[in-house]
């Protein structure tokens, strides 16, 4: 069982933040013609900043706001990730929603467990963003991230 890590607030809610990977350090989690994946040197750089807020799906989980694209956040859909707009709907509030909780590769770091799928973690495969159920040393490096 990982880790819950506290939600962010305070300055730290709505702040600019990049997520590294883990296993990649020069590749951030970016926005791309609203595909979602990790690259290195992002341009523009907002392509890879996300404002990291309290969840749409309620407390105890955080979303990822793109800072160039307001009202749009990370979201999961078939398990792959896109850049979306926020509909309103329950649907979009979970798929949008992450718990934050201590790497499960590095405790330093953290890890976001699905709010609608608990037993799958956002991770990247291939540089692509996914949705996945977590079982080797590989994908638990793949779903660790630095935020900075």
């Amino acid at each position: 069982m990982s880790t819950v890590l506290p939600v962010p607030s305070g300055e730290t809610v709505g702040a600019y933040n990049r997520l590294e990977s883990y296993n990649f350090p020069d590749r951030y989690i970016r926005h791309a013609n609203f595909d979602v994946r990790i690259d290195p040197s992002v341009s523009p750089a907002q392509d890879a900043q996300f404002r990291i807020v309290r969840g749409l799906a309620g407390a105890g989980t955080v979303s990822f706001e793109s800072v160039n694209y307001p009202g749009h956040y990370l979201r999961h859909s078939n398990y792959d990730f896109a850049l979306a707009p926020n509909d309103g709907t329950a649907l979009f509030a979970g798929d949008a929603s992450f718990r934050q909780v201590a790497g499960l590769a590095d405790a330093t770091a953290v890890s976001f467990q699905s709010y609608n799928h608990p037993d799958r973690y956002l991770r990247h495969y291939d540089y692509a963003l996914r949705l996945d159920t977590i079982g080797t040393a590989t994908a638990r490096a793949d779903a660790t991230f630095r935020i900075l």
